[in-house]
C-alpha cells in the first residue's frame, strides 16, 4: 500500500515524497482511512516510532477549511519538545496546503509571542496542557470552532499529572468535535478519558497492547548500586558505535552521570527540567547532529527526543511508573530499525523485573557487563575495521611518503603494526587491565526480590539489606523522595543503592545493597535533625520500642540521655508512629510557628 491509496491528497503526497515517506507504517495505513472518511472518535495505540505524529497530522490538515479562519483543529501533548516536533513536522506536511497556519504554544518562551502568532490566523494549535491553559484564562486560546482534539501521548499526560488540565481543555471545547487519541499504553486513567469525552471511538491497536517494539532487544544486568556507572561505562565502551540515550529517574542523578561521563572523556551531555529552553534546545541541537554521543535524561525532559539513529538506551534506574519503560525504550529502534534497551538492576530492585516483563510482554535477557578483555577485542576490532576501510588519499599525503618511509625504516611490519594499534589502544588496556568482574550472581536475585517485596526475617535475624532510621514524616519529610534526598546527602550514597522505603510518622525502613548498610550507619549516627540524634542500624523488622528486652522502650537515646526527644524539653515521641502526650503537640505547634 502507498500514501496515494489511503486518499492523501496531492498537496499532502508531495509534502510526504519530498520527506523520503515511501510506505505507509501500519499504524499511518490503519488510521488515516477511517479519520478521513468517518466522523467517529478514534483510539490508536502504538509504540514511539512508529509514524503516530502523520497518522493524525496529515487527516486533521487535510480537512482544515482554508476559507474559514479560525482554530479548527487542537493536539495536545506532554511536554514542550514534542510540542515542537510535532508542530515541526505538522509544517512540513503542509507546506503545500497553502493557507494552513500550525501554531505551538509551550512553556519556556514567550506568550506575548505566541499570542501574536495566534492572532495572526491560527488553523491548528499544537500545546502543552499548562501554556494551552494560561492563554484560555488570558482569553487568547478559544476553542469554540475546533472540530478535532487529538491527545497525543496520552498515558505520558497523565502520568506528569495533566489530567485535570486535560478534562478542563476538553470542556472548553465543543459537543460537535470529534476525539482522536494516540498513546503508547492504555492505562486505567487514559481509559477513562477515553470513556468520559469519547462515544463509540474506533479503536485500533498495532502489535499487542502496553508492549514494547518487536525489534528491540531487552536486556538487564545485575550489578550493585555502587558499580552503576562502571557498568554503563563498560558497555558504552563495548560499542564503539553507540549512539545512545541514558535515563535516570532525578535530575541530580542525570547531572551527575552526565558530569562524570564528560570528566572521563566521553562526549555526553544531560537533558532535564532545570535547563532554559535554550539550553535544551542546544544540547538536542547537538545531539541530532550526533556531536553528542551519549544524551543523559530524564522521563519527562526526554519525552521529546525524535532521532531515528538511536542504537542504545539504558536505564540507569528502572522508572517508577512501570509504564515509562515503554515510552524509554521506543527511543530505540525507529523507523524500522532495531536496538538495544539495557536495564541496570541493584539486587534489591530485581523484583520490578517481573513488573517490567508483565507490562511490555516479553523476557528480559540477562547479561554481563563487559569484561576489559571483552572490551579491548572489541576496540581492537573496530580498530583494525577502520583501518581496513579508511580511503587513502594518495596525493594529499605523497609529499610525506619520503619522510615517513624514512622516519619509520629501522622498524618490522610487526612492529608497525603493534605500535599503530596501541597509540590508539593504549588508553583502553590502561583503563581496564586491573578492572575485576563487578556483576552480581544471578543467584541473589531472588533475595533482592524477597527483601523488595516483603522486606521482613525473623525477629532477631539481622537483616544486612534493610536498615531503620529514627527519622520519618513528623521531620517534615512529605515523602519517600524527600528523605532519599535527604540521607544521599547527608551520607553520600548513591541513590540508586537505595531500595524499597517505608516511610512512617516516626521512622522509616529502607532496602539497601549489601555494602551500603554499613556506610548509612557509620555516615548518618552521630548527625542531628531538630536538636535529636539521628540513628540508623539493621533492620529487625520492629522499631527498637518495640522489642522486649535489650533497650527496652528506648528508641535511641540522644546525647542528654532523653529517649526520642525532638528537642531539649520536648515530649517522649513513641517508636509506634504515633505521637503520645505533649511531644506530637509540641512539634506540630513548632512546624505551625515555622
Amino acid at each position: 500500500m502507498t500514501f496515494k491509496d489511503l486518499g492523501l491528497s496531492d498537496d499532502l503526497l508531495k509534502a510526504v515524497t519530498e520527506m523520503g515517506f515511501e510506505k505507509p507504517s501500519e499504524i499511518q495505513e490503519k488510521s488515516i482511512p477511517p479519520l478521513l472518511d468517518t466522523e467517529r472518535d478514534y483510539v490508536g495505540l502504538a509504540q514511539t516510532g512508529t509514524g503516530k505524529t502523520a497518522a493524525f497530522g496529515l487527516p486533521m490538515i487535510q480537512q482544515v477549511d482554508i476559507e474559514y479562519r479560525a482554530i479548527q483543529g487542537l493536539i495536545l501533548c506532554p511536554t514542550r519538545e514534542l510540542c515542537i516536533q510535532i508542530a515541526k513536522e505538522m509544517t512540513q506536511y503542509a507546506k503545500y496546503a497553502n493557507g494552513v497556519n500550525i501554531v505551538a504554544v509551550y512553556g519556556g518562551a514567550s506568550i506575548q509571542d505566541q499570542i501574536r502568532a495566534i492572532k495572526k490566523g491560527a488553523n491548528i494549535i499544537v500545546g502543552t496542557p499548562g501554556r494551552t491553559i494560561d492563554l484560555i484564562n488570558r482569553k487568547a486560546l478559544k476553542f469554540d470552532s475546533v472540530s478535532k482534539v487529538v491527545l497525543d501521548e496520552a498515558d505520558e499526560m497523565l502520568n506528569m499529572g495533566f489530567k485535570e488540565d486535560i478534562n478542563e481543555i476538553l470542556e472548553s471545547t465543543p459537543a460537535f468535535k470529534r476525539t482522536w487519541l494516540f498513546s503508547a499504553t492504555m492505562p486505567r486513567d487514559v481509559e477513562r478519558i477515553a470513556s468520559n469525552y469519547m462515544e463509540d471511538p474506533i479503536k485500533v491497536t498495532v502489535g499487542t497492547k502496553n508492549s514494547s517494539a518487536a525489534n528491540i532487544d531487552h536486556k538487564f544486568c545485575l550489578v550493585q548500586g555502587r558499580d552503576k556507572y562502571y557498568a554503563l561505562r563498560r558497555f558504552i565502551d563495548h560499542y564503539p558505535g553507540l549512539f545512545g540515550l541514558v535515563f535516570c529517574r532525578t535530575r541530580r542523578d542525570t547531572q551527575e552521570v552526565a558530569a562524570k561521563l564528560m570528566n572521563d572523556g566521553y562526549n555526553a551531555d544531560a537533558l532535564h527540567g532545570d535547563l532554559s529552553q535554550g539550553q535544551r534546545d542546544t544540547v538536542m541541537g547537538k545531539f541530532r547532529k550526533k556531536t553528542i554521543q551519549i544524551l543523559v535524561a530524564t522521563d519527562v525532559a526526554a519525552r521529546g527526543i525524535d532521532v531515528d539513529d538511536i542504537t542504545h538506551v539504558f536505564h540507569y534506574d528502572l522508572p517508577d511508573e512501570i509504564e515509562s519503560y515503554t515510552h524509554r525504550s521506543g527511543r530505540t529502534a525507529r523507523a524500522g530499525k532495531s536496538g538495544i534497551s539495557i536495564a541496570l538492576i541493584a539486587p534489591a530492585k530485581s523484583g520490578k523485573i517481573k513488573l517490567v516483563e508483565k507490562q511490555i510482554g516479553k523476557k528480559l535477557e540477562l547479561v554481563k557487563a563487559p569484561s576489559g578483555q571483552d572490551i579491548c577485542g572489541m576496540q581492537l576490532m573496530k580498530l583494525i575495521k577502520n583501518v581496513e576501510e579508511v580511503e587513502v588519499n594518495e596525493k594529499g599525503i605523497a609529499p610525506f611518503v619520503a619522510q615517513i618511509h624514512e622516519s619509520l625504516k629501522d622498524y618490522s611490519k610487526e612492529e608497525l603494526i603493534e605500535r599503530f594499534v596501541s597509540v590508539e589502544f593504549n588508553r583502553f588496556l590502561k583503563a581496564y587491565e586491573k578492572a575485576g568482574d563487578i556483576n552480581v550472581d544471578p543467584s541473589k536475585m531472588r533475595k533482592g526480590r524477597d527483601n523488595e517485596s516483603s522486606g521482613r526475617r525473623r525477629t532477631g535475624e539481622t537483616n544486612t539489606n534493610r536498615v531503620f532510621i529514627n527519622v520519618g514524616k513528623m521531620d517534615g519529610f512529605e515523602n519517600k523522595g524527600q528523605l532519599l534526598g535527604f540521607i544521599c546527602n547527608q551520607s553520600g550514597v548513591d541513590g540508586g543503592s537505595v531500595g524499597k522505603i517505608d516511610l512512617f510518622d516516626s521512622f522509616s525502613f529502607m532496602g539497601v545493597d549489601e555494602g551500603v548498610g554499613e556506610r548509612l550507619i557509620s555516615a548518618m549516627n552521630g548527625k542531628n535533625i531538630e536538636d535529636r540524634d539521628i540513628r540508623v542500624e539493621f533492620s529487625q523488622d520492629k522499631p527498637m520500642g518495640e522489642r522486649g528486652g535489650g533497650r527496652g522502650g528506648d528508641r535511641g537515646r540522644n546525647r542528654n540521655g532523653r529517649s526520642g526527644d525532638r528537642r531539649s524539653g520536648g515530649g517522649d515521641r513513641r517508636s509506634s508512629g504515633g505521637s503520645s502526650g505533649g511531644g506530637g503537640r509540641n512539634f506540630r505547634e513548632r512546624r505551625k510557628r515555622r
